[in-house]
């Protein structure tokens, strides 16, 4: 078995600024409509879209180590779900069978950090 890490953390102020400049053109070029809409419902939305944002780039980070690929962001998708841990869907990639993916997410007030896993047989 072969393991790969991402992980990133990002300062929460840096998405607020994005998202107070661009708005909707930099919600729709970074994340897919189901985590817009499930961030947008939270009261610390902005926590939300960060934890997503590095989220995002640590996938990035673990996949190009595990296929040497890159992936977009609007390929990578965050899930929410209440009580239980949020998972990665990845949309339109090549079939790499044998793989799991796994994802640890973390905010505070000023930082958010993700960390992901890819195990592939």
């Amino acid at each position: 078995m072969e393991i790969y890490i991402g992980t990133d953390i990002v300062e929460n102020k840096r998405i607020q600024q994005a998202y107070e400049k661009y708005k909707d053109k930099f919600l729709t070029r970074i994340y897919t409509q189901k985590e817009i809409e499930y961030c947008l419902n939270k009261k610390e939305y902005i926590q939300c879209l960060s934890t997503r944002f590095a989220a995002k780039e640590a996938t990035i980070k673990a996949y190009y180590q595990a296929f040497k690929e890159i992936l977009t962001f609007k390929q990578i998708e965050i899930l929410g779900h209440k009580n239980q841990p949020a998972e990665i869907l990845l949309h339109n990639i090549e079939n790499h069978c044998n793989f799991k993916i796994k994802l640890s997410l973390s905010h505070e007030k000023n930082y958010s950090i993700a960390t992901v896993i890819i195990y592939t047989a």
